[in-house]
C-alpha cells in the first residue's frame, strides 16, 4: 500500500473517530437549547432543522429541532445520545428559525416554547403522543414483527399511549418503531383525543371496464337496460360526465354526489350496483384539493381601487409596510386578489392572514374561485394531522398561497413574497395565553424582513399605532374613501335606552327602534344581523331576596347562565354546575337573571318574531369543525333571516341582502375599564355597522345607548376616523401610553394571596430602583384577580421610544425577576411578560 493510500485511510478512520454534537431546542419551557452527541449512524443524516428524538431527564422522550451541528462537547453536563432522526429533510428551514429566535427574544419567552406554539403536534413525537391506525394506510406494506405487534394492538384498540406500546413490544426504546410505522404511513400521530385525524372522504362510481372494452357488450347493455328506464337514466348520465375520456379502456371514477344530485333514481343506481354493471367505492380525498382548478378573475378594479393599488406598490418599492385605509365596502380584497395574482405570477409565496376563522370561512371561498388548489387554508379548527399536511404542502411548494390565522406565521415558507394583514387592527392577532404572547401583525412585520416579502395590512379602522407610523412615515400610506360599486354608506339610528325605559316602552332588551326596524326588514325579506358582545343568556344569576350571585369556585367572576344546557359556566376556566333551584345562600326562590347575552337575544326574538329564521354565531355555536362555515352559509343562502353574534360578526364578513345592523350594549363596550377602550368601540362598532348596506340601497344601523349625545358616538356616526384619531392620540401623547411609549405587562400568579402581593411589591421596588418610579406602575389587582385558583398581580412598565433601549430593559427585567425568584418563599411564584399589550 502507498503512502499516499495510507495516509488517506487515516485520515478516514480519524474522521469516524471525531464525536459531533448537536444543540437541540425542544418544546418545553426551559431557555436555550441543549446539547447532545450524534450517535455515528446519524452522522451525515442529520441537518440543521431535522427533527430528533432525545431523552430529557431520567424519563421523558421529546422532538427536538437541531439548531446547529459541532465537535464541541458541552462543559457542564455530559451529552446524552440522540436517539433518532426522524426527518431525510429537514422540516423547520433557517427562516423559521431565525423567526423563533427573535420571538423568543422579543417577547421575552424562552425558545422552546416559541417551538411548541409554531410546531404542529402532528410532527412532535414525545412522551405524551398517542397513535392510532392511518385509515389510508396501504395493506401491502411489509411489517417487522415488532411493528406487526403495535399494528395488531391498534385493531382493537382505538388509540395506544406511548407506555402502552412500550408494554406491548415489552422494551423502552420504541422510537425506531415508530418512526418505521410513520414512514411506511401505517400510524398517525396525536396528542389529543379531540384532535384523532379523520380523512376526508368520498364516494366514487365507474362502469364495469368490460363494457368500454367491448362495444358489442355496450350495445347489450343498452338494449338491456332500455326495458329499465330508471338504470339507463343513470348509466346516461355516468357516460355524459366521462365523454371527454371517450375511446379509454379504463373505467373513469366519477364523484357519486355529482350524479345522484342530478336527479337521477337512487333505486336504479342500487340495482346496477347490486348487479356488478356499476361499482362504489369510497376513497379519501386532499382537503387542500378541494378546488383542482383556478377560474379567470373577472373582478374589474374602479378607478378608485386601480389608484390604490398602483400607490400600493409604491410603497413596496420604498421598501416600506404599506397601511392600506379603506372604508368598509370599499373593495380592499379585490385589491389583495390582485396583488397576490403578481406575486404568484413571479414565482413567490403569499400569506394572507386573517384575525378570525369566522372570517377564513368567507374569504376562502373568494380565493378557491380565482386560484383553485394554489391555496392552503391554516387554522386551529383543523386537526394537528391537517395541518401537517399543509405544512407539507408549503414546505415542498405544492401550496403557495396561504390563507390563516396567526399561527401561520409559523409555516416553513421557502420564498415569501407577499404577506397581506387583513383587518390589522383587530386584537384577535394578539396572543395572550400560552406563551409566546405575540402579535402576528408586528411579527410579520419581522417575517418580511428576513424574507425581503412586501406587506400590505388592510384595514376601515386602522390602530393608532399603525395609523401613526404611516404618519411618521415609517409605513406608506394609502386612503381608499370610495365604497365599491353602487353601495352607500348606512344610515345611523340612536335610540335611547332610558327614555325607552321610563316611558315603559322597552320589549325586553329591545327598544321600539330596533323593534321596528327588523319587523320591517323581514317584511321586505332582507337580513338582519345583531351585535352583542357577550354569550350565553345572561351575564349572571341574583337572588333578589339576599342579593347573592354564584360565582366561580376556582376563579374571581360571576358564572354565566347558559339557557340550552342549563347550566352556569365560567368562561375563564370552564368550571360548570346545574342552576340552583333555590338560592344556595338564603334558600330562596326568587332568582333572575341579569343582563343579556347573545343565547338569550335569540330566545326572544323567536317570541317576538315566531316566522323568521334565527341563527346564533358565538363561541359555543361555532365549537364543532364546521360550526362557522354552516352558520355562515345558511345565512349567505337566504335560509337564516335574522344573525345574532358577537364580535366574531364584525370583522369583515360580507352579505349581498343585509340592510340591518343592531348593536346591544354600546355603553358597556365604551366604557370598559382599558386605555383603548375607546379604539376598541371605535372600531367595534364601524366594523360592525359596515355590514349593513353593502350591495343593495342604503342600510341602517340602529344603536341602543344611553348617552346618545357622546362624543365619540358622533364621530362614529360621521364616519371620522381622522377626528377620533386627533382626538384619542392627545390623551395617549398626555398619559404616556402607546403609540408613543412601549409597555411591558408583568402577570405574578401565586395561590397563596399574601406571598403574591409580598413578590409583587418586592419585584417593583426593585424595578423603581433601576427604571425610576414614573416607568413603573403598581402592583395592582387586575379586573379580575384570580383564575383557576392562582391569584394575580399585575405591574406595568412604560418605557418611551426615544431614548431608551427596550431590549437593555427587557433584559434588565428578566434578571431581576430571576433575582426575585432565588428567594426561598418566592420559589413557586409563577411569572409572566407579556409584550406590547393590547
Amino acid at each position: 500500500m502507498s503512502q499516499l493510500e495510507l495516509n488517506s485511510d487515516v485520515e478516514g478512520d480519524f474522521e469516524e473517530l471525531v464525536t459531533y454534537f448537536a444543540d437541540v431546542i425542544l418544546p418545553i419551557p426551559l431557555p436555550g437549547s441543549y446539547t447532545y452527541r450524534v450517535p455515528l449512524d446519524l452522522k451525515g443524516v442529520i441537518q440543521v432543522g431535522c427533527r430528533v428524538i432525545v431523552q430529557f431527564g431520567k424519563q421523558k422522550i421529546y422532538t427536538g429541532i437541531v439548531t446547529a451541528l459541532h465537535t464541541t462537547a458541552p462543559k457542564v453536563y455530559e451529552a446524552k445520545l440522540i436517539m433518532d432522526c426522524l426527518d431525510v429533510h429537514p422540516s423547520v428551514n433557517s427562516f423559521q428559525l431565525k423567526l423563533f429566535t427573535w420571538m423568543a427574544e422579543y417577547y421575552m419567552c424562552t425558545i422552546g416554547e416559541v417551538l411548541n406554539a409554531g410546531l404542529p403536534s402532528g410532527l412532535k413525537l414525545n412522551s405524551e403522543s398517542f397513535i392510532q391506525l392511518n385509515p389510508d394506510r396501504e395493506e401491502q406494506v411489509d411489517y417487522s414483527d415488532k411493528e406487526e405487534k403495535i399494528l395488531e394492538a391498534l385493531k382493537s384498540n382505538d388509540r395506544l399511549s406511548y407506555q402502552d406500546i412500550s408494554e406491548v413490544l415489552g422494551i423502552k426504546m420504541i422510537h425506531p418503531v415508530l418512526k418505521s410505522l410513520i414512514q411506511k404511513g401505517a400510524i398517525l400521530l396525536y396528542e389529543q383525543v379531540k384532535d384523532k385525524y379523520k380523512p376526508k372522504t368520498k364516494k366514487v362510481l365507474w362502469l364495469d371496464e368490460k363494457y368500454l372494452v367491448d362495444p358489442v357488450q355496450m350495445e347489450q347493455l343498452f338494449e338491456e337496460l332500455e326495458k329499465r328506464p330508471k338504470q339507463l337514466e343513470v348509466l346516461l348520465k355516468y357516460l355524459s360526465l366521462i365523454r371527454m375520456d371517450e375511446g379509454t379502456t379504463r373505467a373513469v371514477k366519477v364523484d357519486k354526489s355529482v350524479v345522484t344530485e342530478a336527479g337521477v333514481s337512487a333505486s336504479g343506481l342500487k340495482t346496477l350496483l347490486k348487479n356488478g354493471i356499476f361499482y362504489e367505492k369510497e376513497i379519501i380525498v386532499s382537503r387542500i384539493e378541494a378546488t383542482t382548478t383556478a377560474s379567470v378573475h373577472q373582478g374589474d378594479l374602479s378607478d378608485s381601487q386601480q389608484a390604490a393599488l398602483m400607490e400600493v406598490i409604491e410603497g413596496f418599492q420604498a421598501n416600506k409596510p404599506v397601511l392600506l385605509h379603506g372604508i368598509t365596502g370599499s373593495g380592499k380584497t379585490e385589491i389583495y386578489i390582485e396583488l397576490i395574482k403578481q406575486a404568484l405570477e413571479s414565482g413567490g409565496q403569499v400569506l394572507y392572514l386573517l384575525p378570525e376563522i369566522a372570517l377564513t370561512t368567507q374569504i376562502v371561498a373568494r380565493l378557491h374561485k380565482v386560484f383553485g388548489s394554489s391555496l392552503g387554508v391554516y387554522h386551529s379548527k383543523y386537526s394537528d394531522n391537517e395541518r401537517v399536511e399543509i405544512w407539507n404542502q408549503v414546505s415542498e411548494g405544492k401550496v403557495n398561497l396561504v390563507a390563516g390565522v396567526r399561527s401561520s406565521l409559523f409555516l416553513p415558507f421557502n420564498d415569501l413574497s407577499l404577506i397581506i394583514i387583513d383587518e390589522e387592527h383587530e386584537s384577535s392577532f394578539k396572543q395572550y395565553e400560552p406563551a409566546p404572547r405575540y402579535h402576528a401583525r408586528d411579527s410579520a412585520i419581522w417575517l418580511s424582513q428576513i424574507h425581503q416579502a412586501n406587506v400590505l395590512m388592510g384595514t376601515a379602522t386602522p390602530s393608532l399605532d399603525s395609523y401613526q407610523n404611516a404618519l411618521e412615515g415609517k409605513y406608506h400610506l394609502v386612503e381608499l374613501h370610495e365604497r365599491f360599486g353602487s353601495g352607500s354608506l348606512p344610515k345611523f339610528t340612536l335610540a335611547n335606552i332610558l327614555n325607552a325605559r321610563k316611558a315603559k316602552r322597552m320589549h325586553g332588551d329591545f327598544t321600539p327602534e330596533l323593534l321596528e326596524a327588523i319587523g320591517s326588514a323581514l317584511e321586505k325579506k332582507e337580513q338582519v344581523i345583531l351585535f352583542q358582545n357577550r354569550r350565553g343568556y345572561s351575564p349572571y344569576l341574583i337572588c333578589h331576596d339576599c342579593n347573592h350571585v354564584p360565582r366561580c369556585q376556582s376563579c374571581d367572576v360571576s358564572l354565566t347562565f347558559h339557557m340550552h344546557s342549563n347550566h352556569l359556566i365560567c368562561h375563564y376556566c370552564g368550571y360548570k354546575e346545574s342552576v340552583p333551584a333555590v338560592c344556595e345562600a338564603c334558600g330562596s326562590t326568587a332568582i333572575r337573571t341579569v343582563g343579556v347575552g347573545t343565547e338569550k337575544i335569540e330566545e326572544d326574538l323567536k317570541i317576538l318574531f315566531p316566522e323568521a329564521h334565527v341563527q346564533r354565531m358565538d363561541q359555543d355555536t361555532t365549537r364543532s369543525k364546521y360550526g362557522y362555515q354552516n352558520i355562515i352559509d345558511r345565512f349567505q343562502n337566504g335560509e337564516t333571516d335574522i344573525l345574532v353574534g358577537t364580535q366574531m360578526l364584525s370583522k369583515g364578513l360580507d352579505f349581498d341582502k343585509v340592510s340591518l345592523v343592531g348593536v346591544f350594549d354600546y355603553d358597556r363596550i365604551v366604557h370598559f375599564p382599558d386605555f383603548r377602550s375607546h379604539e376598541r368601540a371605535f372600531q367595534l362598532i364601524t366594523q360592525v355597522s359596515g355590514r349593513a348596506g353593502r350591495k343593495n340601497d342604503q342600510g341602517q344601523v340602529v344603536i341602543q345607548t344611553g348617552e346618545p349625545e357622546g362624543g365619540l358616538l358622533q364621530l362614529i356616526l360621521r364616519g371620522d376616523y381622522k377626528g377620533f384619531y386627533q382626538q384619542e392620540i392627545l390623551e395617549r401623547g398626555n398619559f404616556n401610553y402607546p403609540p408613543f411609549y412601549r409597555m411591558i405587562k408583568i402577570i405574578l400568579k401565586h395561590k397563596e394571596p399574601q406571598v403574591l402581593q409580598n413578590a409583587a411589591v418586592d419585584y417593583s421596588a426593585l424595578l423603581v430602583g433601576e427604571l425610576g418610579k414614573r416607568r413603573v406602575l403598581g402592583p395592582q389587582k387586575p379586573v379580575i384577580g384570580r383564575i383557576r385558583n392562582l391569584y394575580i398581580e399585575e405591574i406595568f412598565l412604560k418605557i418611551e421610544k426615544k431614548g431608551v433601549s427596550i431590549s437593555k430593559v427587557k433584559e434588565l427585567t428578566y434578571r431581576l425577576n430571576l433575582d426575585l425568584r432565588k428567594k426561598k418563599e418566592y420559589a413557586s411564584l409563577r411569572v409572566y411578560f407579556d409584550v406590547d399589550p393590547v
